[in-house]
């Protein structure tokens, strides 16, 4: 990506959401923190999973994505 973004608490602290009363990023804003396409991003992961806790990502079921879509609008 070559769109450079000033990361800072307050940058970080609003792409946290509460999910399945857990504190956890969007894969795509996370991928921008790490300056990589979503992809890229979710291919090494599932590449290096054992070097991940367990717990370290999950996918979001259809209801809890439709009810994240209704508060934050369409997902890019």
């Amino acid at each position: 990506m070559s769109q450079e973004i000033s990361i800072t608490e307050e940058f970080i602290m609003s792409k946290i959401l509460l999910i399945r009363n857990k504190k956890v990023m969007i894969d795509s804003d996370l991928a921008t923190l790490y300056g990589v396409e979503t992809k890229q991003l979710k291919r090494q992961v599932r590449r290096n999973i054992e070097r991940f806790p367990e717990d370290f990502m999950f996918e979001l079921t259809k209801t809890e994505f439709e009810i994240l879509r209704s508060q934050f609008g369409t997902f890019k």
